[in-house]
């Protein structure tokens, strides 16, 4: 049912009914004074569609909002509660400090140097052995 806007000249108010179509243009009873008030063209007007299931205002910019911030694309997938990839943005691996590089370095060097002794005194080497472009798929 429609929502209508009437307006009472004894107390100078303005109040809203809830009523059927086939009803608007009656005069309804003032909520203050109860006397009878007129129907008057509405002060504001509240249009809105639905979009995705959800009520939206016109017009629409096509943006979504989640916990009070706006973002362009709705939660989607596996993700955290109150988290959304746009605003909580995952952080970025750190990058290996220069001590960590040459302790690799010094590790990949030390597998090398085992490998090569193992081809050497001709025992083939077990695969995590070998690099991983002579590795079989």
């Amino acid at each position: 049912m429609p929502l209508y806007e009437y307006y009472c000249e004894d107390c100078d108010g303005i109040f809203e009914v809830l009523r059927p179509i086939t009803r608007a243009s009656e005069s309804a009873p003032c909520v203050v004074c109860e006397k009878a008030g007129e129907r008057i063209m509405p002060t504001s007007i509240a249009a809105f569609t639905l979009r995705d299931g959800y009520p939206r205002k016109l017009p629409d910019k096509g943006t979504f909002w989640h916990l009070g911030k706006e973002v362009k694309q709705r939660n989607r997938g596996r993700m955290r509660a109150f988290e959304h990839p746009e605003i909580n943005k995952p952080k970025p691996r750190p990058r290996p400090s220069k001590g960590d590089r040459e302790v690799a370095n010094e590790i990949r060097n030390l597998r090398a140097r085992e490998r090569d002794k193992m081809i050497a005194s001709g025992v083939r080497p077990s695969e995590h052995h070998l690099p991983r472009r002579l590795r079989k798929p």
